[in-house]
């Protein structure tokens, strides 16, 4: 049975919401950021709270979905779609979660030896690397999702506080920032200033983790349609903060030069070195407060990765064992564990083999070259959101898989048209050069 709601108490404003926008930002979001900024200047912040809209859309799609028909969207493209769908994603799912597992292995471990170093760059790199893991494998074994859930909010609360702090202290041009939040322009004299644009718009939230959402609302004991406003104040709280950040630190990256070949952490270690330089006496601890600022963000995306994506492999292993099973009319329904919460998954031994495994197979690519991992992990990673998008159209249109109430209104088909062909342009822009 799931939790009741809780009330009260400042850990307990700390929803799903943030919850899946904090897992979404990883190292390359914070370097994206930064290195935008650095080339594009204050002129290009209008381009992040339109990447968090376009992620709330999703995820709204994705929330109406689950409370209007009690299943998951895994379950409901199942259903609707074919059960070529559910083996397409498990083969998506297996390649997301190495690249994305050792990327994020890599980037805690680079960046807690920029904080702590023990060794060479390349020895703790591997070494922290492990340790984030093991350590995040116990908090989700042990502690389930409540200590999750506070580890995480105090993760989010530092990686923002930090942002925040530090951008005040370096006294930007505030006329500027507000031009350029509520301006739209793009430098044309730059050629490579769509690319950017894009890019940085892309890195906003996350990608698979999107999906996740609905397991988490699950865990809060959200369920039925009247939660649906719940869910949609808990996921504009979320993005907005997820905004927020990434409008820091492209007002950090603002005048700074960076080289274009710089790996994603080694970019956040020059930042951090640049701080020190440029604010006096209060540099020295502006870089370790941004450092570990920094640690926060990956730290909390590989925890809320860790927790989280096992669930959907979970979701595909009872989905196949139950249409071997059961009856056709039976595989339509869930259980009543299955409608109330997330819970019943984490006890599966499915559950538990793919966390060991995400904490173990993607540790191989700490061996590898980093640029690489991270090339592959951009690749998989933008392929997700026209898939989503895609799905969403079709069950959330005028199909008739949901009630008339709870269909996309042709302001959210626009939306996710846009998605669509804006994700088409960044695979231009940011895919194909890559193997050039």
């Amino acid at each position: 049975m799931a939790e009741q709601p809780r009330s009260g108490g400042l850990l307990n404003i700390i929803g799903p919401g943030i919850l899946v926008a904090a897992t979404g930002v990883g190292a390359g979001d914070l370097a994206t950021a930064a290195f935008a900024g650095s080339r594009l200047h204050l002129a290009v912040l209008w381009v992040v709270p339109l990447g968090a809209l376009l992620k709330f859309v999703l995820n709204e799609g994705l929330a109406r979905w689950q409370l209007s028909t009690g299943t998951t969207l895994l379950e409901g493209g199942t259903t609707h779609l074919g059960r070529l769908v559910q083996f397409v994603f498990l083969a998506y799912l297996l390649l997301w979660s190495f690249f994305v597992g050792s990327a994020l292995m890599s980037a805690c471990g680079a960046t807690a030896h920029a904080i702590l170093p023990l060794f060479n760059p390349k020895a703790d790199r591997v070494v922290y690397g492990l340790l984030h893991s093991l350590v995040a494998v116990i908090l989700v074994r042990r502690g389930g999702y409540r200590l999750f859930e506070r580890v995480m909010a105090v993760c989010i609360a530092v990686m923002v506080l930090t942002v925040i702090v530090t951008v005040i202290a370096t006294r930007p041009d505030w006329g500027a920032v507000a031009s350029g939040l509520f301006i739209p322009r793009i430098n044309t004299a730059d050629p490579e200033a769509l690319r950017w644009s894009i890019a940085l718009m892309g890195g906003v939230g996350g990608t698979l983790t999107v999906l996740c959402y609905g397991y988490w609302i699950r865990e809060e004991g959200w369920q039925g349609r009247e939660q649906l406003r719940t869910c949609r104040i808990d996921l504009a709280t979320g993005y907005a903060m997820t905004a927020l950040f990434g409008v820091g630190m492209v007002i950090l990256g603002n005048g700074i030069s960076f080289a274009k070949k710089e790996s994603s952490t080694r970019l956040i270690v020059l930042l951090a070195e640049h701080l020190e330089t440029a604010l006096g006496s209060f540099g020295p601890y502006a870089k370790w407060a941004f450092l570990v600022g920094s640690w926060g963000a990956v730290a909390s995306s590989l925890l809320g990765v860790w927790q989280s994506v096992p669930y959907l492999f979970a979701d595909f292993r009872r989905l196949t064992s139950r249409s071997r099973t059961t009856t056709s009319q039976q595989t339509t329904a869930l259980t009543e564990q299955d409608q109330q919460s997330s819970s019943g998954l984490t006890a599966t031994t499915a559950y538990r083999r793919y966390l060991y495994g995400l904490a173990c197979i993607p540790a191989l690519g700490l061996w590898f070259d980093f640029r690489q991992v991270q090339k592959y992990y951009a690749i998989i990673g933008a392929a997700f959101i026209p898939l989503l998008a895609i799905v969403l159209l079709v069950l959330n249109g005028r199909w008739g898989h949901l009630p008339r109430e709870d269909r996309n209104s042709w302001l959210t088909d626009t939306v996710l048209i846009v998605a669509i062909l804006f994700s088409a342009i960044a695979g231009w822009y940011e895919v194909a050069p890559r193997f050039q």
